[in-house]
């Protein structure tokens, strides 16, 4: 479709809704700048737009006696897969009025923090988490616990957080929607158990399954709704486990009428469905028209079921009622990406915003194998010609990622890529045939888990020199699984700032870190902690040590053994394993396939086998889940 005039305004008011409160695309005020959502806004730019404190200059040089570093660092109950949110001049019950950051972690907890000092001023914990003993298979692609790993949404208007906890009760897993007062971090109106159904294509009906589903991307505030999309655990019960996105109206949390089930299909070759939707943790997106974005993963490894009844591997935009399917972009090798998991929806989708001179909606996603691609958003794939806006696909690496948006000074957008261990900046072209150019790929940035990794983006408006890019590392293997803050200017891709935010033990589940930028700090939360950095002339604060971190493991089960190494070959269901002292083992994982305890290996890459050992060099596999493909990431055998 085409834009209006009052259509493009209206885009550019979703993309400041549950965002900043200041100027949009000019130069700004004073910053007092809100974070409500995942990356910033509902398009997920990442882009604080309204900040004069912090640029290359104040960043990278002691300026006035000041320099940026580490100011505060607050201790937390658990691992933070969530990215902090931010509300100035809020009201906490006893405490006052602060600006108050909100960090949530993997043990159901909730944290109001003095955005300034780091003090905690309130704390909620909403139950008992689920332990990894209990996640289909012992998925150690998480944290000990799994809790609230979706980033939550504040409705800064009425005072309130949407925000999804994962609780475990009488060994029952339960998904439980929360409207709750930032104030008292009380609950509003009753909490709601998650629940859906949807049919399948043979008519029959198939329900949400809380025991296999992972809500792991960022939850969504638009149409007076709020939204949230669900994955599976380490591709494991893959005969139950589906993609979905659910709805609920704000205020009575009633849920939509309608759902969308990712993958529809009554039967597989493998009987192996997901579809799931996890980007990486990346939130889904919103337009001003109010549809709704998101990325799938893999689905049947036979690389055959893609299609109407399965939305996997795929980039899908919504109806705001989430009746409809308006259009679906499905890479070309599709099937490919199917066979070898190599997940487009391992990153998220962004919407930029209005582009001078452009009549439609512009997208950008990409996934594992590397390609970025460029698309239209109002026209991912037009259902009734079948006609893909495709605009072309860029390299930029591995994609465990998603992008951010700025424009510079020549009123120019800006697209900022994370693939593989490096920035990349592409600038809209538009014209005839729109484009993006590279600009260049920055030096590359620390980590050993899988590649990409988060940014964000901080200006004040669109004045010169004041754009500086952010981002968080992955562990690091030779250094105490650290991860890092990097600051980069925009203008070069040089680094200009890096320093260690935190840590992160849970080496098999990615450190998806957001950076969160405004009013002249940075906030990083990661293992235990939330570390932030500003401008100070005192010396900077330190991080503590947490001692031996206890790491996600599963019991094994008498004679059961686990295993690291990379998957050397491939012959049918035999997977000859390379372990890390070189040792060459056959494992049969046909009975693990059988049980759904499984995750396709690829030549080449890490896995993690549990079963029993047949002879020295032979195993019966009992489970096969995937592995980093740096040994540095791997758990000892035992």
């Amino acid at each position: 479709m085409t834009q209006s005039s009052t259509g493009r305004a209206a885009l550019l008011a979703a993309a400041l809704l549950c965002g900043f409160a200041a100027n949009a695309f000019g130069a700004a005020p004073p910053a007092q700048v809100n974070v409500t959502t995942y990356h910033y806004d509902n398009l997920r730019t990442g882009w604080d737009q309204n900040e004069s404190v912090l640029n290359a200059n104040t960043v990278q040089h002691v300026v006035s006696g000041e320099r940026f570093e580490l100011t505060s660092f607050t201790t937390l109950d658990d691992q933070v897969d969530t990215q902090p949110l931010i509300v100035t001049n809020e009201t906490i019950t006893g405490k006052g009025v602060h600006n108050v950051v909100y960090v949530e972690t993997e043990n159901n907890s909730i944290y109001a923090i003095d955005a300034n000092t780091g003090q905690i001023l309130l704390g909620r914990n909403l139950g008992a988490p689920v332990p990894i003993s209990a996640l289909p298979g012992g998925c150690n692609n998480n944290a000990n616990n799994v809790g609230i790993g979706g980033t939550p949404v504040i409705d800064s208007a009425n005072n309130l957080m949407y925000v999804i906890s994962y609780t475990y009760t009488a060994n029952v897993q339960k998904y439980v929607l929360h409207e709750i007062n930032l104030s008292t971090l009380a609950d509003v109106v009753p909490k709601i158990l998650v629940s859906a159904s949807a049919r399948l294509n043979n008519s029959q009906r198939y329900y949400f399954n809380q025991a296999v589903s992972r809500q792991r991307a960022a939850l969504l505030l638009a149409n007076g709704n709020v939204y949230a999309a669900f994955a599976s655990f380490c591709d494991v019960a893959a005969d139950q486990s589906r993609g979905w996105v659910l709805g609920w109206q704000t205020g009575s949390l009633t849920p939509l009428s309608s759902n969308e089930l990712t993958n529809g299909l009554s039967m597989s070759p493998d009987n192996f469905f997901l579809s799931s939707i996890w980007m990486s943790g990346y939130g889904l997106a919103s337009s001003a028209s109010g549809d709704i974005y998101f990325v799938t993963g893999n689905s049947d490894y036979s690389g055959t079921t893609l299609g109407p009844n399965n939305l996997g591997e795929s980039a899908v935009q919504m109806s705001a009622d989430l009746s409809t399917v308006k259009s679906v972009f499905t890479p070309s090798n599709a099937s490919g990406l199917d066979m070898y998991d190599t997940d487009f929806g391992s990153g998220g989708i962004m919407l930029l915003p209005p582009q001078p001179g452009q009549t439609s909606n512009l997208a950008v996603a990409a996934g594992k194998d590397g390609n970025m691609y460029f698309l239209d958003a109002d026209n991912l794939v037009h259902t009734a010609t079948g006609a893909s806006r495709n605009l072309g696909a860029y390299g930029i690496g591995g994609c465990w990622c998603g992008q951010s948006y700025y424009t510079g000074s020549d009123g120019k957008g800006r697209i900022v890529s994370s693939g593989g261990n490096s920035i990349g900046l592409w600038k809209v072209n538009i014209g005839t045939y729109e484009s993006l150019v590279n600009s260049y790929f920055s030096d590359g940035i620390v980590g050993d888990q899988d590649p990409g990794f988060m940014t964000a983006v901080s200006s004040n408006g669109t004045m010169a020199n004041t754009a500086v890019i952010w981002a968080v590392s992955r562990p690091d293997s030779g250094n105490n699984n650290d991860v890092s803050l990097y600051a980069f200017n925009s203008n070069t891709g040089a680094i200009i700032f890096n320093a260690v935010a935190g840590s992160w033990p849970n080496t098999g589940g990615n450190a998806n870190i957001a950076p969160v930028v405004a009013n002249g700090q940075v906030y990083v939360a990661s293992y235990r902690g939330l570390a932030i950095f500003g401008l100070s002339s005192g010396p900077a604060a330190t991080i503590p040590g947490f001692g031996v971190a206890a790491v996600a493991r599963v019991a094994l089960a008498p004679g059961q053994h686990e295993i690291f190494g990379m998957v050397r070959a491939i012959n049918g269901w035999s997977v000859t394993v390379a372990k890390r002292d070189g040792t060459l083992v056959t494992v049969d994982t046909l009975a693990a396939a059988q049980s759904h305890n499984f995750a396709e290996p690829a030549v080449g890459h890490g896995i993690l086998v549990r079963g029993t050992y047949k002879t020295m060099t032979a195993m019966t596999a009992d489970v096969v889940l995937h592995a980093k493909d740096h040994p540095g990431m791997w758990q000892s055998d035992r």
